[in-house]
């Protein structure tokens, strides 16, 4: 069921509630969270569990899992290479984060459920409590495309440089240099970097004005009025890099970019503000 040229990767509820029970989509809901406690209470019928680090990183490393790891992963709750994964965020940013960690794994037909776990149960969609038990199968490991990717050297070389746009879609107070975290994050405690600030440059568009009040994005042509407002136009040749504090909003903005939109120049910085406030003889601006 790959996408054909041209048709989004974001499904909406009704599309998901139309594949229910389809044995060739698989559902997996990403939670931030490190108990599967609340999926255990209630969840989309047959889908899997995944915490969003345990998924998408490496085992030890602060690295991405490889295809081989992800392949494993996926084989696991009956994933195969034309398997049609549907990611249910919750909240939404962790199913944009595991859509890009899917992505650069190699997995053909990854889509988003537009508004994920929020507009689901917004709408009255079914939700069920039997655990579903999920047949292993033999997933070869895909190819790699981490062309999304950029690191931290890449980003310092470049500051100030023709090109290139850095977009920052943390919260105003994170932007100002007021916080390193959102002040709603861990009641209101204050970690993730050793500095505040930005990266110089940096131009701000906070990520929640991109999604309705329900999760679900807002339509293209308000995406593209407000992308332009931060000086990302679709006839601009720069190169966009977006950055939060560990990339998970960021990725929001990128699928908004690149999956809805169709920008196709733009990356992510992943380590974003935890790693680069972080590092001795990194420049900062507030």
């Amino acid at each position: 069921m790959s996408p054909e040229n041209g048709e989004s990767r974001l499904v909406s509820c009704q599309w998901l509630a139309d594949h229910l029970g389809d044995p060739n989509v698989r559902i997996i809901e990403v939670s931030s969270s490190q108990s599967d406690a609340k999926y255990r209470e209630s969840h989309l019928p047959g889908s899997a569990w995944w915490n969003w680090k345990d998924a998408c990183w490496h085992a030890t490393d602060r690295e991405f899992a490889t295809p081989e790891e992800m392949a494993r992963r996926l084989g696991a709750i009956g994933v195969g290479p034309d398997t049609t994964v549907v990611l249910v965020g919750d909240p939404v940013q962790y199913g944009t984060y595991a859509f890009w960690a899917l992505t650069m794994a190699g997995h053909r037909d990854v889509r988003l459920l537009d508004g994920a776990r929020t507009r689901w149960t917004a709408e009255g969609r079914p939700l069920e409590t039997t655990l579903p038990s999920f047949s292993a199968v033999q997933y070869p490991p895909p190819a790699a495309d981490t062309s999304s990717r950029v690191g931290r050297d890449d980003v310092r070389a470049k500051l100030g440089q023709p090109g290139r746009l850095i977009l920052d879609v943390r919260s105003p107070e994170e932007y100002s240099g007021e916080r390193v975290s959102p002040a709603s994050m861990m009641g209101g405690v204050d970690h993730g970097a050793e500095r505040t600030g930005r990266i110089p440059g940096a131009v701000h568009l906070f990520y929640k004005d991109l999604l309705n009040d329900d999760d679900t994005f807002l339509p293209a042509d308000q995406l593209r009025a407000i992308f332009a407002g931060a000086g990302v136009t679709d006839d601009s040749s720069d190169e966009v890099v977006v950055y939060c504090r560990l990339s998970h909003r960021a990725t929001l903005a990128w699928v908004a970019m690149k999956h809805i939109l169709g920008m196709g120049n733009v990356r992510i910085y992943d380590g974003s503000w935890t790693e680069w406030g972080s590092i001795v003889g990194f420049p900062i601006e507030r």
